[in-house]
């Protein structure tokens, strides 16, 4: 029987249902849960995580949902997929899936520096030529996996940082660390671009090849913005799936 990965779980970070399928989701597709293996008791695993077995139940169904396991009449269930092209998955519904994507990686900061771009007028609204802060980073994924990562903060964020600050692979984790901000919103747009020569160095694959962008624009509970992210990935490395519910307006 398979052992469990260990984590923390917490109503602060969204329903516990998720975040333990989010765990043992990303234990399989780490290969820590390989197909054959036995999920401990439901029971067990209830007691490991300190959650209900409501909370287990719905976890395994979601589970059971994305065909990474097959629940068995008294049996526990077993591992039955590691999901489509053993692609990297992202099932993007809260901030602990955030987490689950940087399992195991380790992040590069290239430099730290104040800027004028425009980007920081468009985002947060700076009037021309007041400058905020921009971090140029690499992640280092497991098997080579590398995203691009750029992330500018206004003014007042970004003078209360430094360049050492940044060890910790989610960047809006050490502005909640260092500065005590709480991020409780991100506003997410995927769209696709082709990478030119600069990115193509970056990310390890040819000039031209498509890619995959990710705009973070992370805010308060006040709506106050705090950080905006954008992250470039290779397109074959990485797929997001949704959870879209049926309930009306």
């Amino acid at each position: 029987m398979a052992a469990l990965p260990t984590a923390e779980l917490s109503r602060k970070r969204g329903p516990l249902y998720q975040q333990l399928a989010s765990v043992l989701s990303g234990a399989i597709q780490q290969g820590d849960l390989a197909i054959g293996d036995e999920l401990p008791k439901e029971a067990e695993i209830a007691g490991k995580y300190s959650v209900s077995l409501i909370t287990v139940r719905q976890a395994l169904r979601d589970l059971e949902s994305a065909g990474l396991i097959r629940k068995r009449s008294a049996k526990p269930a077993v591992v039955t997929g590691v999901g489509a092209d053993n692609n990297l998955n992202w099932s993007f519904q809260n901030f602990t899936d955030m987490a689950m994507f940087t399992k195991d990686a380790r992040l590069e900061v290239l430099d730290y520096e104040r800027s004028d771009n425009v980007i920081l007028q468009e985002r947060f609204g700076l009037p021309a030529g007041v400058k905020g802060y921009r971090l140029r980073s690499i992640l280092h994924g497991p098997g080579g996996r590398r995203t691009r990562v750029t992330t500018y903060f206004p003014p007042e964020i970004g003078s209360s940082l430094k360049k050492s600050d940044f060890k910790d692979t989610l960047i809006f984790r050490t502005v909640q660390n260092r500065l005590g901000i709480e991020v409780s919103v991100a506003n997410v747009v995927i769209r696709a671009d082709i990478a030119d020569a600069e990115m193509a160095a970056d990310l390890n694959i040819p000039a031209g090849s498509a890619a995959l962008v990710v705009e973070m624009l992370f805010e308060t509970d006040d709506q106050k913005k705090i950080e905006y992210t954008v992250a470039e990935h290779p397109n074959e490395q990485f797929r997001i799936t949704y959870k879209a519910s049926s309930a009306g307006p």
